[in-house]
């Protein structure tokens, strides 16, 4: 077994088979099947049940995805270890977001790091909510995580930094209800069109949070893709609850964004593992944090 046939397996798990994976790695796809037969020869058991044209994993494939991610973050590892001696001139780090805090405080925290370290890529991936971003840390998909919470920030399965909090804004079509004013009362959102976000968001638990106030309105549309909210309202489809990350941007599109009173925030958490950081990590964690910040692990 080697570190390449452990990356190809991992390439056909995260590509959901071998004809994207393939075309993903730069290979053939005949040279990576035989590269994952070589791996189960060595493991003595098959990794993938093979339907038509698809790949389903098998337990034993199951079993090796975190293990195989592991591995190959190791190894990761020990290469920026030793671009660490050359000063980090380059190198990746791999952060997971959810879209709103992607907008910020990522902008600014990738900012700040590239001025310092402008050889390193930062390369972001996308979670839709909490778990996942825990779940893409905890697994080693990705070694840092930027995430929002309505309550506590997780702290059993890995270190997370409070780097902020965002508050809860209207955003509304310039010529829409509510617009040329400053705040709204979250009671006089009953009875409007509102466009919401998938379960498991901040944002969503809110706007359902005013349905168990009492507080009833209509759903215009629901959407996964935190980029489609913006054209949406601007559209007339409807009004939006987002959080504050996105004022700066909706306003200059033409948009109204308003206060909702009362004030309900959520919590910002940039995660990461607890030990075992590349130095690439290591050096954003030191540029984004105060120098004086530890982990909140409750």
């Amino acid at each position: 077994m080697d570190i390449r046939q452990l990356e190809h397996f991992l390439a056909i798990v995260d590509q959901g088979g071998f004809n994207r994976a393939a075309s993903v790695l730069y290979v053939s796809q005949p040279a990576l099947s035989q590269t994952v037969q070589a791996l189960e020869r060595d493991l003595g058991s098959a990794l993938f049940h093979r339907i038509g044209r698809r790949a389903v994993l098998t337990e034993a494939g199951e079993a090796l995805i975190d293990p195989a991610r592991a591995a190959v973050r190791s190894l990761a590892t020990a290469r920026a270890s030793v671009a660490a001696v050359h000063e980090l001139r380059e190198g990746r780090l791999d952060v997971a977001a959810m879209p709103s805090q992607a907008v910020e405080p990522l902008t600014s925290m990738i900012r700040a790091f590239s001025t310092l370290w402008p050889g390193v890529a930062v390369v972001i991936k996308a979670a839709f909510t909490r778990q996942d971003v825990i779940d893409m840390v905890r697994t080693g998909a990705v070694e840092l995580g930027l995430l929002a919470a309505a309550g506590p920030l997780p702290d059993k399965e890995v270190a997370c930094h409070l780097v902020g909090e965002q508050r809860f804004v209207l955003v509304v079509p310039p010529d829409g209800p509510f617009s040329g004013r400053q705040s709204v009362d979250c009671r006089e959102l009953a009875g409007q069109r509102l466009i919401v976000g998938q379960r498991g968001t901040g944002m969503r638990a809110y706007v359902d949070g005013l349905v168990e106030q009492g507080i009833v309105f209509d759903i215009a549309a629901e959407t996964e893709h935190r980029v489609a909210i913006l054209p949406l309202v601007l559209a007339g489809v409807g009004l939006a609850v987002v959080t504050e990350s996105w004022r700066t941007l909706a306003e200059r599109a033409g948009a109204w964004v308003l206060d909702i009173e009362p004030k309900s925030t959520l919590n910002i958490g940039l995660i990461s593992r607890r030990t075992g950081l590349s130095p690439a990590a290591e050096a954003f964690l030191s540029t984004v944090l105060p120098a004086t910040d530890t982990p909140d692990i409750g």
